[in-house]
């Protein structure tokens, strides 16, 4: 595949960048090689160095600007450096850097109160962490701790952190060891129509995946669960988005069996999806449990756990501390990136924005057999590529082509899906329509040189 451009130009934008003057980008890669663990994942082959961000914009070492539609891996919600969390959040940290929730601080009660004024019913009690990793484990032990039971169901290609326990929650065998995980795990299959784990068409298909988690729960548990976890539109697994009827049915099943239910908004919250400001309210129903992470604090190592008040004193009786949970620094960049979402229409941009792309990028099926579905909503968008529509062969060395070729032309885009053949579309929410236009543009240009 030919990576040059041709006449695509990224939009206009007012902000320059600061004159770079450190280490260089051989030099960087040499300490990160002999001193940063082998494990961590690389885009592209030749790496790309980022040094600088302003909202939907990055800027690599030597000045070159890039479209960042992947934020920070779904993270950054408001835009890169917003101005008003740049100036909060060095206020705060002028003033206090740490604390932990031994002591009274302001903030992260301010905080809580105005999360609470964004879930429904009595999810209003929050515990603050520190990764979407940590606020799932918690989600999980505090469920079984509530009930009483042991057992857990979780989703085939869902993906709920990295951690030991939350490892044994992922459904995707690329990001397991092979080693002992949370035990009393059982995954059940996905809405996920595209590639349906019964060979069935929808709508005639009756949801019998959403309707097998009832058979999972007679024939490998006890009859009693203590909860189910999902993600409301799948993120690692390739923005699969399932039946409007499915999460409907597996709470029915799941509460039926004594147990709760935990949304994972870990990507699919505070407004991304655009038509609301939770994944779960997409499929009308309402979680006992709702982890976050990732977009909840604009970058900002934060994570956090809402349920009632009655399911939260499930913990009361033992110590459970997390030292930076709810950390002042912490709490204010979270509290000012929900007041941008709130006072700047994010959601509505989302919504609007996100509809524009989506319509866009289905139009370029009919121009380029690769494209075998595109899926999601708002701005959590997926765009799963096959060799083949009737055999849906997988197309992931061409999905790795076309992030090549989109950096190339000033698109940073992501990748997932258990064969990585899903173009993973999640900018910040604050892009607009000329971004979207660049967007499918660049789709269109590279999708032509596969």
């Amino acid at each position: 595949m030919s990576v040059t451009p041709k006449t695509l130009s990224l939009p206009v934008c007012n902000h320059s960048p600061s004159p770079y003057a450190g280490p260089s980008a051989n030099d960087v890669m040499a300490l990160r090689q002999e001193y940063l663990t082998p494990a961590l994942l690389r885009y592209y082959k030749d790496p790309l160095m980022i040094v600088e961000g302003h909202m939907q914009y990055l800027w690599d070492e030597t000045g070159r600007r890039y479209l960042d539609a992947f934020a920070g891996i779904v993270t950054v919600s408001v835009g890169h450096c917003h101005p008003k969390i740049v100036d909060r959040v060095r206020e705060q940290t002028g003033k206090l850097q740490h604390t932990t929730t031994i002591y009274v601080h302001p903030t992260v009660g301010q905080y809580a109160k105005k999360l609470a004024d964004h879930m429904p019913g009595e999810l209003k009690v929050t515990y603050f962490t520190n990764s979407g990793s940590e606020a799932n484990d918690l989600a999980v032990m505090t469920a079984r701790m509530h009930t009483g039971q042991f057992d857990v169901i979780a989703l085939r290609n869902a993906y709920h952190g990295g951690s030991q326990s939350t490892m044994g929650l992922t459904g995707q065998s690329t990001w397991k060891y092979a080693m002992p995980q949370a035990f009393g795990v059982h995954h059940a299959m996905p809405g996920y129509c595209y590639r349906c784990p019964l060979g069935l068409e929808y709508p005639s298909c009756d949801v019998k995946c959403a309707r097998d988690v009832g058979e999972l729960i007679k024939f490998s548990t006890s009859g009693n669960v203590a909860v189910f976890i999902a993600e409301p539109i799948m993120g690692v697994g390739g923005a699969v988005t399932p039946p409007k009827e499915y999460f409907q049915i597996v709470y029915e099943e799941v509460r039926k069996a004594g147990g709760l239910c935990i949304a994972d908004e870990v990507q699919t919250g505070f407004g991304r999806t655009g038509t609301k400001f939770w994944g779960f309210e997409n499929w009308d129903v309402t979680p006992d449990i709702v982890s976050m992470a990732k977009g909840i604090g604009n970058g900002a190592a934060l994570g956090a756990v809402t349920t009632t008040p009655e399911i939260a004193k499930a913990l009361v009786g033992k110590l459970h501390f997390n030292t930076f949970g709810g950390n002042p620094v912490q709490a204010i960049q979270g509290l000012t990136t929900l007041e941008i979402i709130d006072e700047e229409g994010i959601q509505q941009n989302a919504r609007d924005v996100g509809e524009q792309l989506k319509t866009g990028l289905e139009a370029l099926m009919d121009k380029h057999s690769l494209i075998g579905e595109v899926r999601g909503m708002g701005l959590m968008l997926g765009v799963e590529l096959v060799r083949d529509r009737q055999t849906k062969e997988p197309a992931n060395t061409e999905a790795a082509e076309i992030l090549e070729a989109a950096r190339e032309r000033g698109l940073l885009l992501g990748k997932g899906g258990f064969y990585g053949n899903v173009l993973r579309i999640k900018p910040p929410m604050c892009i607009t329509s000329e971004d979207a236009e660049f967007m499918v543009a660049c789709l269109d240009e590279v999708l032509g040189l596969a």
